[in-house]
């Protein structure tokens, strides 16, 4: 019997190809039902397949899976942990039926996601709730943590790596730091609080960091040309710095918690190479991983739902993000809107 609210707690994430062969039928379930030019799929399969056609997003959650499982079991609270992804195997329908058939009634869902948007917390939402539907009255009740972005384990760890990054340098504080995460559409980042929280997370690492010169860019969008989506791409900003005098440079991918394709890509790659082109000294700082921060940070955030504890942390000019998203919460972008 559980000692608090939860029997369980669920680590969700987006999924990624394990092989060749799985890279479309991955990419067609990422893209279901989104106006995405199908010579941007094929783009972006040729990005998985530059790597084997191999995604690091399920090792790297398998290491966090281990790494939470073993700080839950010297720190509690004692709950299993299941691992389920929107896109790719094991599926949250898979994973979900598993918990059920285990017993579990009320769940913790923590999202791989720090910030607020419908791609990165409603659509998990919905995902969920999806896989539970044909469960009937089987299913599990799941509640969602909330986003973790001004939490000083997230933000910690982060300015940790900025600062690693920036020792490359002889005078690092000449050096600017440009915070990366994934562009969304415009229509989506109007209706939450995406690119607040982004900039305040960047401000937080910064200041911890020591960082006078940083900005927030994008990157890895996907939609159709016509469709605005949010800017500066990190590619053209770093043009634009270079035409300015800028020779070195780091950049630090806030918007993700692990080196995934959108980071070995897009950043490793396109703006390395890019980098390399035009002469400037790019270091890319690494993402959070499994630092025992962070983890501690997420066990932290479980314990604070399972014991119902009244003071929730948080850092900076931002509160702590809510625990139960309301209903209009970061709606869908107009395009996918039926």
């Amino acid at each position: 019997m559980s000692d608090g609210q939860y029997d369980a707690v669920l680590l969700v994430s987006f999924g990624g190809p394990d092989g060749p062969d799985d890279v479309m039928p991955f990419l067609e379930n990422v893209l279901r039902g989104r106006n995405v030019p199908r010579e941007r799929m094929l783009e972006v399969a040729e990005h998985y397949q530059h790597f084997g056609g191999k995604s690091p997003i399920n090792e790297q959650n398998i290491a966090l899976l281990a790494a939470l499982r073993k700080e839950l079991e010297t720190h509690g609270p004692h709950l299993p942990v299941y691992w389920g992804n929107r896109n790719w195997h094991p599926l949250l329908t898979d994973t979900l039926r598993e918990m059920a058939d285990a017993g579990a009634k009320r769940v913790l869902a923590f999202v791989t996601s720090a910030y607020s948007s419908y791609s990165g917390c409603r659509q998990y939402r919905e995902n969920i709730a999806a896989a539970c539907a044909p469960l009937g009255e089987r299913a599990p009740l799941v509640d969602k943590i909330r986003v973790f972005f001004n939490h000083p384990g997230f933000v910690g760890p982060m300015a940790a790596r900025v600062r690693t990054a920036l020792a490359h340098y002889p005078e690092p504080a000449r050096v600017p730091v440009l915070f990366t995460a994934h562009s969304i559409p415009m229509s989506m980042a109007e209706g939450c609080r995406y690119v607040r929280q982004l900039t305040e997370a960047s401000r937080l690492v910064a200041e911890e960091a020591g960082v006078p010169t940083w900005e927030l860019v994008y990157q890895s969008r996907s939609g159709p040309p016509t469709q605005p989506w949010l800017e500066p791409d990190v590619c053209d900003r770093i043009r634009e710095l270079h035409a300015a005098g800028v020779r070195h440079l780091v950049i630090s991918p806030i918007g993700f918690i692990s080196d995934h394709m959108e980071v070995l890509y897009d950043l490793d790659t396109e703006a390395a190479d890019l980098c390399r082109e035009l002469g400037i000294d790019m270091v890319r700082a690494d993402t959070v991983g499994t630092d025992p921060a962070f983890v501690a940070m997420v066990r932290d955030l479980i314990a604070e739902r399972h014991y119902a504890e009244p003071g929730r942390v948080a850092i900076g000019e931002l509160p702590a993000s809510h625990d139960v998203c309301p209903l209009d919460c970061c709606p869908a972008p107009a395009a996918r809107r039926p």
